[in-house]
């Protein structure tokens, strides 16, 4: 599953618990944010009597919205739910019918025709620049692009994918242009130094962040999963009540969402649908032996995911927490890291070495870091200043 379809489905889950806990906090007359959806219709009844009620409507909401977007999962998932609360998912819990279902149900209703399942096939222009399958371990077979109509699902938040979307690179519209630039032949030229395999440029310390934030091979948690793992840590960290971290939670997923639609957007919507540096160094530049540090996805290169959902979770943890300033230890689920932790001093380190990393990686160039993380900024900051805001 691509970084699109797994961000909708944490933004799903994690904005369906927000509501259903505030439809706890409304119980108990401590309401302080919007709901996602809709105001909690279970107000004035002492239907919820504390810590282990307010716990179970959380779990009800989220194994109800995971066994809809995950039916092959439902095992798992269901296995998961009696480990953590000593019961089966079955047994009977009056927060069920009260609370947890209608909420989830408002979700699925919600995004059901948002058009995340329209799939939709993609023909590579065959001239230079135009990206075009890499043809290794990175993609599921030679002739693929990953969700090319993703930029086409309607947003959770923002008025449209298009919102922040940012001009081309260096402003050019065609391919031609494009790769007769100066500029682009800088871009190629560093990634080709410092993200090669074999690189003698790259610093150990930048290699080691280049795996530590890669996770995208399939068995890891992949980029919105190391993200929401990072807001775990910083949740934990401030040691924030239920409330407080749900919203938290629901805003950076609802951002991350977003930022993936506006993402894929900008990857296949617009004039230019880069080409990946593993094809502008082998057959841009005919050096067929060149090899990037990783394996590059089986997308356009401009501009990068990974810093856009970076930008996002730096701009919306740096305004719920009134400042970016706020040290952290982050880890990583990908098995060639050298490193399990990695310790910033701010948001905005964490986000620009996300962004970079994937340069020293050898699967983007500049720009795509650059830009990238500027429209999760654009699209966390609106998310932020929109959603869920105080009452």
């Amino acid at each position: 599953m691509g970084p699109g379809p797994l961000a909708r489905a944490a933004a799903m889950m994690n904005a369906a618990i927000y509501d259903a806990e505030s439809a706890y906090q409304r119980t108990w007359h401590t309401l302080k944010y919007e709901p996602y959806l809709e105001a909690p219709k279970y107000s004035g009844a002492p239907l919820l009597e504390g810590p282990q009620e307010e716990e179970r409507v959380i779990g009800h909401t989220a194994r109800t919205i995971l066994v809809r977007l995950f039916p092959g999962q439902q095992t798992l998932i269901n296995t998961r739910f009696k480990e953590r609360f000593g019961h089966e998912w079955t047994d009977f819990d009056i927060l069920k019918p009260l609370v947890a279902e209608p909420v989830a149900e408002r979700m699925w209703n919600a995004r059901y025709t948002d058009g995340s399942g329209a799939g939709g096939s993609y023909s590579p222009e065959n001239k230079p620049g135009a990206w075009r399958p890499t043809g290794n371990a990175g993609c599921t077979s030679d002739g693929d692009a990953v969700d090319p109509k993703w930029g086409l699902v309607t947003p959770f938040a923002l008025t449209s994918a298009t919102q922040f979307r940012p001009a081309t690179p260096e402003t050019y519209g065609t391919y031609e242009a494009l790769v007769a630039s100066p500029a682009y032949r800088a871009q190629v030229d560093e990634v080709r130094r410092l993200g090669s395999v074999n690189s003698t440029e790259r610093t150990t310390d930048q290699t080691a962040a280049a795996w530590f934030w890669a996770n995208d091979a399939d068995g890891t948690y992949k980029p919105p999963g190391q993200i929401l793992d990072m807001t775990r840590i910083i949740a934990n960290q401030r040691n924030l009540d239920v409330y407080p971290t749900a919203r938290l939670f629901a805003l950076v997923s609802l951002a991350m969402a977003d930022g993936a639609i506006a993402e894929w957007d900008v990857k296949y919507q617009t004039p230019i649908d880069l080409w990946r540096p593993v094809s502008a160094v082998q057959v841009g530049l005919n050096d067929p032996t060149w090899q990037p540090l990783g394996n590059t996805p089986c997308f356009p290169a401009w501009a990068s995911g990974h810093a856009t959902f970076a930008g996002a979770w730096e701009a919306v943890l740096t305004d719920v927490f009134e400042t970016g300033q706020i040290p952290f230890t982050a880890s990583t689920d990908d098995p060639k890291s050298p490193v399990k932790n990695r310790t910033f001093s701010s948001f905005k380190q964490a986000a620009e070495e996300d962004a970079n990393s994937r340069l020293w990686l050898g699967v983007h160039y500049r720009w795509d870091a650059v830009d990238g993380l500027q429209l999760g900024r654009n699209v966390g900051t609106y998310v932020v200043q929109h959603e869920l805001q105080p009452l």
